[in-house]
């Protein structure tokens, strides 16, 4: 993967960035993203962000490499905090981290999420997570993707700044864009797997000297849920 052909799940997050926006992408590794968007004049400006000095170094690299120094500036910073007033910036994207993560750094930033229209946000996990704040913060979820790549599968969930209706437990967990797509293989694979891990789990609790009936009720819970979605029998 290169910012001249992305992987698959950067490609999808970036067929969501509207044409003249302007972007922040948290995270942002190598600055592979905005540059794309850059390279194919989908963008007015993007700041890549990262928190790290190496990856910033990354995508300070390869901002200069690919010539878009005049459209992408490389900051180094703490989520939101490289993002300021004077960008005028409309979209972020935060690809690639687990969802308590991409949660906590919205939350922390809050002050700059004024303006901010469109969110484009891809969790590793803790998709369900991510569902709740935007549901708490007025984002309301307008379109989702699942995908696999590599062995992983992936979930983009894209929100704009709407008042949001009050998700369903079982649209939190599923994603409500998602279940109206159903069925849907990746989507299949992922859950059954899920099913899977929550059986093993259960399994082993039972043999321990104190048995969690809490824990063991709430996996029981989800895993009915997970075969009422997918019309799932033991």
């Amino acid at each position: 993967m290169n910012a001249n052909k992305l992987s698959d799940r950067l490609q999808t997050v970036a067929s969501f960035v509207k044409p003249n926006s302007r972007i922040a992408d948290i995270g942002s590794d190598h600055a592979y993203l905005p540059v794309f968007l850059a390279r194919n004049e989908q963008i007015q400006f993007a700041i890549a962000g990262e928190v790290a000095k190496g990856p910033h170094e990354n995508a300070t690299h390869e901002i200069l490499q690919q010539d878009v120094k005049n459209l992408v500036s490389s900051r180094l910073g703490n989520g939101l905090d490289v993002v300021t007033a004077e960008d005028q910036i409309n979209t972020i994207s935060i690809a690639g981290m687990g969802g308590t993560l991409i949660s906590q750094i919205l939350e922390r930033g809050k002050n700059k999420l004024q303006g901010i229209s469109n969110l484009i946000l891809q969790p590793n996990v803790g998709e369900n997570g991510v569902r709740k704040w935007l549901m708490q913060n007025n984002y309301r979820i307008t379109a989702e993707r699942i995908l696999k790549e590599d062995h992983h599968i992936y979930e983009i969930i894209v929100a704009e700044n709407k008042p949001a209706p009050t998700y369903s437990e079982k649209e939190l967990l599923f994603g409500p864009k998602l279940l109206q797509i159903l069925p849907n293989a990746i989507f299949q694979e992922k859950w059954l797997a899920e099913l899977q891990r929550i059986k093993n789990a259960i399994a082993q609790m039972k043999q321990a000297q104190v048995i969690p009936k809490k824990r063991i009720s709430k996996l029981k819970h989800k895993a009915d849920l997970i075969k009422e979605v997918l019309d799932f029998e033991d």
